[in-house]
Parts: structure tokens; C-alpha cells; sequence
């Protein structure tokens, strides 16, 4: 990669072109994760059985779940890395890095030792028919063994956004996915190894993708830096790097709760609401992928000012990417507005789903809009390690969420829902943009 052994001057300014050499790669690579999914899906679709489709559908689910959990470690890791090359630190820098992947080497580690426990307890909150969890167990006993792989990518994908290097990610993500699709044609339909043929895939494709994310950060190894005990181990830097992880984390979990309870309390709305409430929330993780790129931009750009203490850079970088931000929400509201129904009849066949579907679309024709002021905000809390305040945002957004949904829900239904889920993020974005001017006066 040409960016491996260039790093930004932390003092250089903050420009348009700058913004979009880290946003973009990061967009475009984000749009392979749902091809992934829908060649993971057309392939056991192909075995003509209604089971194996199931047992991939919920397995990838369940390990996602399970990795999610530590999906602290690339935003903590972005904005701790960032700010150390801020301060023009490097061997913080790379004890960040040795760090990150000793946390993500032993938590894959625990997961595998209590994988176990783990698959009985996520089966026991969302059961399947016999033969589906018999095929879902032999999916995730073979997708598990990658977890070392899959976590330390977290901390690794989230270090090289801190060097601005969201080229490199890019690589990583298409080698790993396109590796995964060709591997899942040739185990499922050339060898014939059905469910666990997938599994296998995604198995070789993320400990390959660790290999290439080393291989990228290859010009750290070649110091000593990343394996000075004594900084990499020093007790002071683990406790921030824990009350960081810590706060995000609890953040993670409200945040994930607001969508788990959406789906509960949808599913109680009959399930043609149910199933259109499913494909309409593609919608939103499809703004969350759009938006990703310029809220990483910010992570990366604000982490660097905040660490060289240069009040006004990180006040250009929050405008300027969420200005790009803006543009991007823009373009995905009128996307939605003008081919939102012909997106729902792609993702559902039945003629009731396409019509309850239709009704609810003006919500998530608003959601970009809505939605941007907390993802950019998100994304400069991020890069500045202002993690208390989003753990604490997060903790009001979510008692706002609860009061809107207990409100509204049993007047307007559906509508009552969709409104509480809006409000959500208004909250968010309110209550961290009411602290932004703190996080500056703190530079």
C-alpha cells in the first residue's frame, strides 16, 4: 500500500480532499458486507432445503452477537491511537497496537474456552427447530475457532483508521469477503459441504484477513517499540484504556437494547409488521454504512488534534466531516424517497409486507437527517476518548427512548414505535452536542 509508511503531520490542516481520502474507502467497503450475506444465503439456498438457509441465518447472527461485544476495541483503539500521534508519541503508538491484539488474541481466546456455555445460552433466547440448531451448532463450532482472528481485526482495522490509512481497510475487507464468497461457491456447491462448508470460508477468510492486517502494519514490527514491556504493560495506560473500553461498551449495550426492544415490541404488532419493521430497519443499517466513513474521518482527525492540542484543527475536522456527512444523508434520503419501494420489493416477496412496509418508509426517509448529528458526534467523542459523556448521553437517550415508546406505542402502534426510535436519536444528538463545547474547552 502506498499509505503504510506515510503518517499525516498531526499539525497538517484539515481539507475536503483529506476527509474523503479517509471517508471513502471506508464507504466502499462497507458495501461489501451485505453482498457477503446474500452469497452466504444464495449458496445454502441452492441445496433446495429451507434448513440449512436457517441454521446460517441464525449462526451468523449468534457469532456476530458474540464479536460484537467486543466491538469497543476498534473505536477505543482509534481514538487512543490517534491522539498518540497527535502528540507525535510513536512508541505509544505501537504499544497501542501490541495491546490491541493481546486483547483481542485472549478474548478470542475466553470465547472459544466457553463456547459451550455460550451456544446453550443463545439457543435458550432464540430457539430453532431441531434440525435447524443441529446445522446452526455445526456452523458456529467451526466459525468459533477463528475468534482470536475476528476480535484482533477490531483493534487492528481501528489502528490503521487512527494512521488515516482507510486504504489499507478497504484491502482488508475485499480480500476477506471476496476470499469468503469464492471459498463458499467452491466448499458449498463444487465439494458439496453444505452448512459447514460456509463455516470453513469465513474460518479461512478471517484468519487470512489477520495475516494481511499484520502485514500492514508491518513497518511497526520492524521496531522495537511494540514489544517494550514495560510501556505496553504499564498499569496507568491499562486503566484509561479500560475505563475508555468500559464506557463504551455500556453505550454499546443501551444502544443494541433500543434495537432488540424495537423488535420485541414490533413483534407484538403481528408479523406482518414485524416482517416489514425487518426490512425497513435495512434502511437504517444501510445510513449506518453510509455514514461510517465520515464519522471514522472524525475519529481519526479529531483524535489527532485533541493529542497535538490544537483547539481550532479539531473544530475544522468536526465541520468538515460532518458537512461530507450532511452531503452523504442528502443523497441516501433521496435515494429513499425516490427507490425506497422498489428496495422493499427486492428484499420482500409478499404483497402485505410490501404494502405495511410502504406505510412506514417516510420514517426512514428522515432517518439520514435525523440520524447524522449523533453519528458525527459519536465520531468525535470517539476520537477525542470523551468516553464518560457518550456512556452518559447514551444513559439519557435511552430513559428517553423507553418513555417515548411506553407513550406513544398504545395510541399509534407501529407509528408510536417508528416516532420513539426518531426521538432516540434526537436525544443522542442533543444531549452530546449540549456537551461538545466542553470537549473543546478540555483541548
Amino acid at each position: 500500500m502506498s499509505d503504510a509508511a506515510v503518517q499525516p503531520d498531526p499539525r497538517a490542516e484539515i481539507t475536503h480532499r483529506r476527509v474523503l481520502n479517509i471517508a471513502l474507502p471506508v464507504v466502499i467497503s462497507n458495501a461489501t458486507v451485505p453482498i457477503l450475506g446474500a452469497v452466504d444465503t444464495g449458496v445454502v439456498g441452492q441445496m433446495g432445503l429451507a434448513a440449512p438457509i436457517g441454521a446460517v441465518g441464525i449462526g451468523a447472527i449468534i457469532i456476530s452477537a458474540i464479536y460484537w461485544v467486543f466491538g469497543f476495541l476498534r473505536m477505543g483503539t482509534v481514538g487512543l491511537t490517534a491522539q498518540a500521534a497527535g502528540e507525535g508519541d510513536s512508541a505509544e503508538v505501537a504499544a497501542l497496537l501490541t495491546r490491541g491484539l493481546l486483547i483481542g488474541g485472549i478474548g478470542g481466546l475466553l470465547v472459544m474456552l466457553l463456547q459451550v456455555p455460550i451456544f446453550w445460552a443463545a439457543f435458550r433466547l432464540a430457539p430453532a427447530s431441531a434440525e435447524v440448531e443441529t446445522l446452526a451448532q455445526q456452523y458456529m463450532s467451526i466459525r468459533i475457532w477463528s475468534a482470536p482472528a475476528a476480535i484482533s481485526l477490531y483493534a487492528i482495522t481501528g489502528w490503521l483508521i487512527a494512521q488515516e490509512r482507510t486504504r489499507a481497510v478497504l484491502v482488508l475487507q475485499v480480500w476477506m469477503n471476496g476470499l469468503n464468497m469464492v471459498l463458499d461457491i467452491w466448499f458449498v456447491l463444487g465439494l458439496g459441504w453444505g452448512v459447514g462448508g460456509v463455516a470453513f470460508a469465513t474460518f479461512i477468510a478471517e484468519w487470512s484477513g489477520l495475516a494481511l492486517g499484520l502485514w500492514f502494519c508491518r513497518a511497526v514490527f520492524a521496531d522495537a517499540a511494540w514489544r517494550v514491556w514495560a510501556r505496553v504493560f504499564d498499569a496507568a495506560r491499562w486503566m484509561r484504556m479500560f475505563r475508555l473500553n468500559r464506557d463504551i461498551l455500556i453505550r454499546s449495550l443501551l444502544l443494541e437494547a433500543i434495537f432488540v426492544s424495537f423488535l420485541f415490541m414490533g413483534s407484538g404488532l403481528g408479523d406482518v409488521t414485524l416482517a416489514a419493521n425487518q426490512v425497513l430497519l435495512q434502511f437504517l443499517m444501510i445510513t449506518a454504512h453510509g455514514l461510517d466513513g465520515f464519522a471514522f474521518s472524525a475519529e481519526a482527525l479529531v483524535g489527532r488534534a485533541v493529542g497535538a492540542r490544537q483547539r481550532e484543527v479539531l473544530r475544522r475536522a468536526a465541520v468538515l466531516t460532518s458537512l461530507w456527512g450532511l452531503v452523504a444523508s442528502g443523497l441516501l434520503m433521496l435515494v429513499f424517497a425516490l427507490g425506497g419501494g422498489a428496495i422493499i420489493d427486492l428484499m420482500a416477496k409478499a404483497p402485505e409486507v410490501q404494502e405495511a412496509a410502504r406505510v412506514y418508509l417516510p420514517y426512514l426517509v428522515l432517518v439520514p437527517l435525523v440520524g447524522l448529528p449523533p453519528f458525527m458526534l459519536d465520531g468525535i467523542f470517539v476520537g477525542a476518548t470523551r468516553s464518560a459523556d457518550m456512556r452518559n448521553m447514551m444513559v439519557i437517550s435511552f430513559a428517553v427512548y423507553v418513555v417515548a415508546a411506553f407513550v406513544l406505542l398504545p395510541p399509534l402502534g407501529n407509528h408510536g414505535l417508528w416516532c420513539a426510535m426518531l426521538i432516540s436519536f434526537v436525544a443522542r444528538g442533543v444531549t452530546l452536542g449540549a456537551r461538545y463545547p466542553a470537549l473543546e474547552r478540555a483541548v
